[in-house]
């Protein structure tokens, strides 16, 4: 009875550690901030200038950026999307998940614009070879999604824009890319046990109310309702609900120049 109590003690710090106290911090800091846009219409939705235009850049693109979603939200969650060009292409390809009507979109929004005001990040960033191979698996992946069906969105525990942009880098392990922690909905599935998006190692999901992750590339995870608390082994990284990952950026998120004009 005396070490039942005291493991019950001992997953009740790691809850509070873990989860409540980053997730109570993050949100004083959340609120503390005056460049919150107040509402949809008055947000700003432009391009953030990460990509150069289309036409400067003559490879093949493959881009998957995050930004935090708008309101008392942003406190837990980014959205992410995907971007891809094919050699000599004139324009990228924006795809995103969205809450309302049809759930795919494409070319909703600038390629690399930002989302509810927040400027978007690099999660992963291909180019050349590497992208040209990419790119076709990635428009099948889109074409395959099947939560796309109007009324299929759930914004927790999914699916949602984070499950869509999962279900992309399953369908393309080879890029060996990792959501970010604070990308709810990432680990939604309707399958018990399965790979890991990066086919690196297991991923134990009760359809994203709970989990755990275990991969080389996704390192460490554990789900508790949306929110992940882990470690990347990899490249040295914390995974803390609210904030995020904060350590070495992931392979891959190279940064990228800043265009002189908004890309096209």
């Amino acid at each position: 009875m005396l070490v039942l109590l005291a493991c019950l003690r001992l997953v009740f710090l790691a809850l509070i550690l873990l989860f409540l106290a980053p997730l109570a911090a993050h949100a004083v800091w959340w609120w503390s901030r005056d460049d919150r846009a107040p509402d949809w219409a008055t947000a700003d939705w432009s391009s953030a200038r990460l990509l150069p235009p289309a036409a400067a850049t003559p490879g093949a693109v493959v881009r998957i950026y995050a930004a935090r979603v708008g309101r008392w939200r942003g406190i837990f969650a980014h959205h992410t999307w995907i971007v891809v060009k094919e050699a000599g292409a004139a324009r990228y390809t924006r795809y995103d998940v969205v809450g309302w009507g049809q759930p795919v979109r494409k070319d909703a929004y600038p390629a690399d614009g930002r989302w509810f005001g927040n400027p978007p990040q690099v999660v992963l960033a291909l180019d050349g070879e590497a992208a040209a191979r990419a790119v076709p698996k990635i428009r099948t992946a889109v074409a395959a999604y099947p939560y796309r069906a109007a009324g299929s969105y759930s914004a927790w525990p999914g699916p949602n824009s984070n499950t869509f942009v999962a279900h992309v880098l399953r369908a393309v392990p080879e890029v060996q890319a990792a959501l970010p922690p604070t990308a709810l909905g990432k680990d939604f599935s309707e399958r018990l046990l399965s790979p890991t998006p990066s086919r690196t190692g297991i991923q134990l999901s009760f359809r994203g109310y709970a989990g755990l992750t275990l991969g080389l590339v996704e390192g460490i995870e554990v789900n508790l309702l949306g929110a992940v608390a882990g470690l990347d082994l990899r490249r040295p990284a914390l995974k803390l609900p609210g904030w995020g990952r904060i350590g070495m950026d992931p392979a891959g998120a190279i940064e990228t120049l800043i265009a002189p004009t908004p890309s096209t």
